[in-house]
């Protein structure tokens, strides 16, 4: 089956905008489709990633990317093959929580035998530049298999068609159609569809003659859900069940992590990539996103791209199912009392939160702004950028639940916990947290187990935005918020 390539892509270059600083190749602070070509070329070209997460959700599909790409850059192409040595992976809308999106995951679905045309015209041989498709907010094997059926059967099935009243087929009069299969990576965003991730892939799997399968495990908005320890317990899970079930079944897995560089989102960058991957070692494919590629100085960036590449993965820490899910109970539960506290707060800040792509981004699974009209709250990006911008680091918020011996176990299984709580700390601002009196109380006792100093800039930064929001805000809060999301190196 075409697809079974076993070069897995290590780094995986994406468009999610948590990017403070803008990339020289753009002409605006907010990049377009014309230049997310750029932005994927530059991945490839000068950062050295493998593979570019070609996002059609929310936005215009530009459906002839391969042709661009190809056309623009031939120099680079005819050396590194689209498809075999570099990849293009698409993420597409799912119509089960997006159905006004529907139409635009078929329209994606029909432009992969068109580029694949394209790329072996220029190669001059059969090859699928586009062969793998990422589902976002998967929950079940059968949502899964509606695409991969969708495509076998109505976009590269139709090529054995006769037109009604002619005796041609459709490939016949067109071409063939290729490739006749594509294949279907899950994107696991919610608590219970990561919990039964090795169950969803295992039936999946269980009907296709498969060498390896992916599976994206979302950091972002499991964290805004239920908070960012909960998300790091719920994927070291999830990771292990999927180990196992690679033992099983021999088919290899390889897990996809979704992190970002803000510690509430996974805490990935440059700087600590070897930490980050001493804390999830069976992780095939790490993300990076915009704050890790334009935040940091380019030799730094591929210096860490390197880094990433030459590392071999390894076998994911023992855990111990029974005892992380009592601890996501309560620190998820404790979560959720505390960010609807801060729920006003946060959405008036993120008003002045600004935004680095030319789109909306899908619409995540939400246990809050799904409810009954109770709490809302943005995107987790804005989110984290509303909160880190008044020096309230959302890492914390939870933590209270947690006992001795919870942080004991919490720090066998998750070796840069307290490192990246640490790092979220130098943002804290003491003095606006004395204005959330509730979550001071809760939040203080957490504060002295950890050795931290406050960066004096942030502090004073963040002082004058929440000030400034609670006097009713302005504008020019806009250049407030970049600037103390430049002393991060992200924006949320």
């Amino acid at each position: 089956m075409l697809g079974d390539h076993m070069k897995v892509p290590r780094c995986m270059s994406t468009q999610h905008p948590d990017n403070a600083s803008i990339p020289f190749f753009s002409d605006s602070a907010v990049m377009d489709g014309e230049t997310e070509v750029k932005e994927a070329f530059y991945a490839y070209y000068d950062l050295g990633c493998e593979e570019q997460m070609w996002d059609c959700e929310g936005k215009e599909v530009d459906s002839f990317v391969v042709k661009k790409l190809l056309g623009r850059y031939e120099y680079f192409f005819k050396e590194k093959m689209l498809g075999e040595d570099v990849f293009l992976t698409l993420r597409v809308p799912n119509p089960e929580v997006e159905k006004n999106e529907g139409k635009v995951l078929l329209e994606a679905l029909e432009s992969i035998p068109r580029n694949f045309d394209a790329c072996s015209a220029f190669y001059g041989k059969d090859v699928a530049p586009i062969f793998e498709v990422i589902l976002p907010m998967a929950t079940s094997a059968a949502s899964l298999n509606r695409v991969y059926n969708y495509y076998k059967d109505f976009v590269a099935g139709k090529g054995g068609k006769k037109i009604a009243g002619g005796d041609l087929t459709v490939a016949q009069w067109v071409g063939e159609l290729k490739p006749s299969r594509i294949s279907m990576i899950p994107l696991l965003e919610d608590r219970n569809a990561m919990g039964n991730a090795a169950g969803i892939v295992k039936e999946y799997i269980s009907d296709k003659d498969l060498e390896y399968q992916r599976v994206f495990l979302a950091r972002s908005d499991p964290a805004l859900n239920y908070g960012s320890l909960s998300t790091v317990l719920i994927i070291k899970n999830a990771v292990a069940d999927l180990h196992a079930l690679e033992q099983e079944s021999g088919v290899k897995i390889y897990p996809i992590i979704g992190a970002g560089s803000a510690p509430f989102r996974g805490n990935l960058k440059p700087t600590n990539v070897e930490e980050f991957m001493d804390s999830y070692p069976n992780v095939q494919t790490l993300t990076l996103q915009s704050a890790f590629k334009y935040d940091y100085r380019p030799e730094q960036v591929i210096g860490a791209v390197r880094k990433i590449r030459e590392r071999a993965r390894g076998k994911p820490p023992g855990v111990d199912a029974e005892r992380s899910m009592a601890i996501i109970g309560k620190v998820s539960a404790e979560y959720e009392k505390q960010i609807a506290l801060l729920a006003p707060i946060i959405n008036r800040v993120a008003r002045y939160v600004p935004a680095r792509r030319k789109r909306k981004l899908h619409v995540g699974l939400f246990g809050y702004s799904r409810g009954a009209g109770q709490v809302k709250l943005p995107r987790a990006i804005t989110f984290c950028a509303a909160l880190y911008s008044i020096g309230i680091p959302p890492e914390m918020l939870g933590l209270d639940a947690l006992s001795e011996k919870d942080y004991d176990y919490i720090n066998s299984v998750y070796s840069g916990f307290e490192q990246d709580l640490e790092d979220a700390l130098v943002y804290l601002n003491f003095e606006n947290l004395k204005l959330f009196p509730e979550i001071e109380r809760k939040m203080l006792p957490v504060l002295e187990r950890f050795e931290f100093e406050t960066d004096e800039p942030h502090r004073a930064l963040s002082k004058y935005i929440l000030k400034k929001v609670e006097a009713g805000g302005h504008e020019a809060l806009q250049e407030e918020i970049v600037k103390a999301a430049t002393m991060r190196k992200f924006l949320g």
